[in-house]
């Protein structure tokens, strides 16, 4: 294994550094995916693009997710445009949450890089495999 450090993420520590065009779409894509690309947002995405789901549905449909990270992705998702949430006057109140159309549209987006992604696994695999057999650049 290479001595590389590949997981290091490019950093821009100042909001306001974003001022050229380039960096300008690198924040906004980064902040984008930094939502869609947590953990548990994907799967709350599908299930609500499926129809109006429950919170508690949501609770046992994400496996592995705790009320309070349910909570605040619910939160960012509907917040980022991509949910509606809505309040039933019930007692105990009814709260469901339904995709919007841009959610619906990140979906189709999504579904085009995963086929992207599954297409070039093992081209992703052989290129990494080469990566890491180089001998070692330390200059860079």
């Amino acid at each position: 294994m290479s001595r590389r450090n590949t997981d290091v993420p490019p950093q821009v520590s100042d909001p306001d550094a974003c001022t050229t065009t380039l960096l300008a779409e690198a924040c906004t894509v980064r902040q984008v995916l930094d939502h869609v690309g947590g953990k548990w947002s994907i799967s709350i995405l599908l299930a609500a693009i499926a129809g109006p789901v429950r919170f508690s549905e949501l609770e046992r449909m994400v496996e592995g997710i705790s009320r309070r990270m349910l909570t605040l992705t619910l939160r960012n998702l509907e917040r980022d445009g991509l949910l509606i949430r809505t309040v039933y006057p019930t007692v105990p109140p009814k709260v469901e949450y339904t995709a919007t159309e841009m959610a619906r549209e990140l979906h189709d987006a999504l579904a085009t890089l995963t086929d992207w992604a599954q297409r070039h696994r093992a081209d992703i695999a052989t290129a990494r495999t080469a990566y890491d057999r180089r001998p070692d650049d330390t200059a860079a």
